[in-house]
């Protein structure tokens, strides 16, 4: 992830973009894990059922042994192959969920090293910035000292520009009471 650089440190727009999209999904993988888990849970219960129908075929008597043993066997055979599915659709949700867990944290890790490390670079901004500034000095500039404008003919003065002399007063604005 890469970010701008702005004038301090990078551009807290961006950043905080990049923050937002990994919390969602950070939250996206969470719930994908979260539905993994319900799965293995679903698995449980029909390894459970599977075993109890199991269990109450063995207990019935059909009067026939050998059907008995024959619908017995098939449905022993039933429920194995049910939970040797179940078994490796959990363990590929594991799999799954675990890279998905993985790219997740590798992915939060950047992010963070990121992060901090633009962090820093601010920090460091500042102390330069902070160095500079204390070496300056400001000192004050007296009234009459000539300024910029004076070379370039701009008179800093209503007295250099041949206006109003200084001991007169100043105009009221209105013509009549001058006159």
């Amino acid at each position: 992830m890469r970010f701008s650089v702005v004038e301090i440190g990078y551009d807290q727009r961006q950043v905080d973009s990049c923050l937002d999209e990994l919390g969602i999904r950070l939250s996206r993988l969470a719930a994908r894990a979260e539905g993994a888990a319900g799965e293995a849970r679903e698995w449980d219960e029909i390894r459970e059922e599977a075993t109890w129908l199991s269990g109450l075929l063995q207990r019935l008597d059909l009067g026939d042994a050998a059907v008995a043993r024959h619908t017995g066997d098939a449905v022993q055979r039933e429920a194995a192959e049910i939970l040797a599915q179940a078994r490796f659709e959990l363990d590929e949700a594991r799999d799954e969920a675990r890279q998905v867990r993985e790219r997740a944290y590798a992915e939060a890790m950047q992010a963070r090293r990121d992060f901090e490390a633009a962090l820093y670079a601010r920090r460091r901004r500042e102390a330069q910035v902070d160095e500079i500034l204390s070496g300056l000095t400001v000192e004050p500039v007296p009234a009459d000292t000539p300024t910029a404008a004076a070379g370039t003919g701009v008179p800093a003065t209503r007295v250099a520009a041949g206006g109003v002399d200084a001991g007169a007063e100043p105009p009221t604005g209105d013509g009549a009471r001058s006159r």
